[in-house]
C-alpha cells in the first residue's frame, strides 16, 4: 500500500516517466494472471468451480411443461386409474354379506327399507365389508347399526384398534395403514385414519369429563410432567382414572383445573417441584432423593461421607417398605415405626443441617441441598406417608399398595418424551386435545377391565353404545358425584374467539 501511495504521489507531481508507468502496469497484469491461474488450480483440486444456483426447476416434468409453453406438441398422458371415493352402490356390490337392521320396538312388517350402508368390520382377525339394510319405521324411526358411530363406514373395533396403535403404542399413521393392510387386508389412507381418530375423540369428550371428576375424588394420585412439542405433557394417575394432558402449561393454574389443592382430600405422590407444594397430604418421591444421593458417590468416589450417606438413605427406604408390607402392625404400630424412621433421618442429617452452611461449590453444595431437602420433607411429614396409607382398590377389583415413588407416572410419560426427541408429536392444540381424550380413556380402561386386550376393550366400549353410558359415568353416578357445569375439557383447551 505504501508503494501504491508513493506511485500516486509521483504521478501527480510529474516525477514518474512513461516507461516506469508501463513497467508497473505490466507487473500488475502478471500478478493478476498468476492469481487467476492459482485459483483455477485450486478449483481443480476441490472438484471444479461451484455450480451456479438455478432458480427454476430442472426436472423432466418441468422441461416438458416449458416445451408445451413454447408451442411444442403436448406429450400423451397415460390414463390414470379412477381416484376418489367409491359410490355407496359400488361399495355394496363388494360386500361379503347383507344384514337387515330394524328400529327397536317396531314391528318388522311396519318397516320399509330406507337405504343400504356399507360398513367395514373386523371379524376373525380380518376386515369384512358388510352391507347393512337400514329399515325405517312409520314414525321415521331408523334402525341403528350395532357398534357404529353415526354415519361412519367403519365399526367401533377399527376405531379402537387405530387409537391404540397411534396413541398407546406410538405408531405413525403410515405404519398403522401398513399394519391394517398386511394383517387384516383393510386399505386405509392417512386422511381416513385422521378422520376416524377425530370422530372417536369427539364422541368421548363426555367420558373425559367423567374421568376428571373421578380423578378429583380419588384417594391417591401420582403426578409427573415433562416438556413436549407444545408446552408440556402431564400424567395424573389415580386408582379411578388415568389422565394424560398434552400441550398444556406446567403451572399451578393448569393443575388447579383438575386437582385444586384446597379441595383435593387425597394423597399427592410427586417429586419436590413447587407446583405440588400446597397439597394437604403429600408423599415425595424417594426415587428422586436416592438418585441425588447416588449421584454424589459417582461425582466424588473418594469421599467416604457420600458413600455412607447414600447407603444409609437406601437402608432407611428399604426399612420403610418392609414396614408397609408388614401385615402384623396396627395403625398405632405403623405410626411408631414411622417415628423411628424420622429419627433415623434426623440422626443422619442433623450434623450438617444445624451448621446452616452457605452455598458451596460442586458436590459439596449438592450434598448440602440434599440434607436440607430431606430435613424439610421429614419435618413436613412427607417422607413416609406411603407407609401409613391403606391399599387402594381399583374398579376391576385389584388392590394396590401406595408406592413411595412416582415411577409409574414417569414410565407413563416415557413414550411422550421419546416422541418429543424424534419429532413425532402433535404440532397443533387440536391434535393435543384429541390425543388427550383418546389416551386418557384408553389408559383408564386398564383400571376397569380384568384383562386389557383389544377384544375386551371392544366388548366394553360396544356395551357403552348399547347402554347409553360408559363405565366411568356409571361410577360417577354410583359415587353420587356431580359433573361440572362447564366442561373441564373446554377449560383446559378453550376454543379461541373469532
Amino acid at each position: 500500500m505504501e508503494e501504491i501511495d508513493k506511485l500516486k504521489e509521483d504521478a501527480r507531481a510529474g516525477r514518474i516517466g512513461s516507461d516506469r508507468l508501463i513497467d508497473v502496469i505490466v507487473s500488475l497484469q502478471r500478478q493478476l494472471q498468476a492469481a487467476k491461474e492459482r485459483i483455477e488450480e485450486l478449483e481443480k483440486q476441490l472438484g471444479g468451480a461451484a455450480t451456479a444456483k438455478v432458480e427454476e426447476p430442472f426436472s423432466m416434468r418441468a422441461e416438458e411443461q416449458r416445451q408445451e409453453a413454447r408451442g411444442r406438441k403436448k406429450r400423451k398422458r397415460k390414463d390414470k386409474k379412477r381416484r376418489g371415493r367409491l359410490k355407496s352402490a359400488d361399495k355394496v356390490k363388494l360386500a361379503e354379506r347383507t344384514e337387515a337392521v330394524f328400529p327397536e320396538g317396531v314391528e318388522r312388517r311396519d318397516c320399509k327399507l330406507s337405504h343400504v350402508r356399507p360398513v367395514w368390520r373386523l371379524e376373525n382377525g380380518r376386515a369384512v365389508l358388510v352391507a347393512y339394510q337400514i329399515y325405517r319405521g312409520p314414525r321415521k324411526q331408523y334402525g341403528k347399526i350395532p357398534g357404529v358411530l353415526g354415519r361412519s363406514e367403519f365399526g367401533m373395533e377399527i376405531l379402537l384398534e387405530i387409537s391404540h396403535l397411534v396413541y398407546v403404542i406410538g405408531l405413525s399413521f403410515d405404519k398403522v395403514c401398513q399394519l391394517l393392510k398386511f394383517f387384516q387386508n383393510l386399505q386405509l389412507s392417512k386422511s381416513q385414519v385422521d378422520s376416524l381418530l377425530h370422530k372417536l375423540a369427539r364422541h368421548w369428550e363426555q367420558e373425559f369429563d367423567a374421568l376428571c371428576t373421578l380423578l378429583a375424588n380419588s384417594f391417591v394420585v401420582h403426578a409427573d410432567e415433562t416438556s413436549w412439542s407444545l408446552n408440556s405433557v402431564w400424567a395424573l394417575l389415580s386408582e379411578k382414572a388415568r389422565i394424560l394432558l398434552y400441550g398444556v402449561h406446567k403451572d399451578g393454574d393448569t393443575l388447579k383445573l383438575l386437582l385444586d389443592p384446597e379441595l383435593f382430600a387425597g394423597l399427592m405422590v410427586s417429586d419436590d417441584a413447587a407446583v405440588y407444594a400446597n397439597f394437604t397430604q403429600a408423599q415425595k418421591c424417594w426415587a428422586h432423593l436416592l438418585r441425588k444421593a447416588i449421584k454424589l458417590t459417582l461425582q466424588d468416589p473418594e469421599e467416604p461421607a457420600y458413600r455412607a450417606f447414600a447407603d444409609r438413605l437406601l437402608e432407611i427406604y428399604r426399612e420403610a417398605c418392609r414396614v408397609q408390607r408388614d401385615g402384623r402392625l396396627s395403625a398405632a404400630g405403623r405410626a411408631a415405626k414411622v417415628a423411628e424412621l424420622d429419627d433415623a433421618i434426623l440422626e443422619m442429617c442433623i450434623g450438617t443441617w444445624i451448621k446452616e452452611l452457605p452455598p458451596l461449590e460442586g458436590p459439596q453444595d449438592d450434598y448440602r441441598l440434599l440434607v436440607n431437602e430431606l430435613m424439610r420433607l421429614m419435618l413436613a411429614q412427607q417422607l413416609f406417608t406411603f407407609v401409613l396409607v391403606k391399599p387402594v382398590a381399583q374398579p376391576n377389583g385389584e388392590t394396590k399398595t401406595v408406592s413411595g415413588t412416582n415411577n409409574e407416572a414417569e414410565r407413563t410419560l416415557r413414550g411422550a418424551a421419546q416422541a418429543r426427541k424424534t419429532g413425532r408429536t402433535s404440532k397443533t392444540l387440536k391434535g393435543a386435545r384429541r390425543q388427550t381424550i383418546l389416551t386418557s380413556v384408553l389408559e383408564s380402561l386398564r383400571l376397569y377391565l380384568k384383562t386389557f386386550t383389544l377384544q375386551s376393550v371392544i366388548d366394553e366400549v360396544q356395551g357403552w353404545l348399547a347402554a347409553g353410558r360408559s363405565c366411568f359415568t356409571a361410577l360417577v353416578k354410583k359415587l353420587k358425584l356431580q359433573l361440572p357445569q362447564q366442561s373441564t375439557l373446554e377449560k383446559i383447551f378453550p376454543v379461541p374467539s373469532g
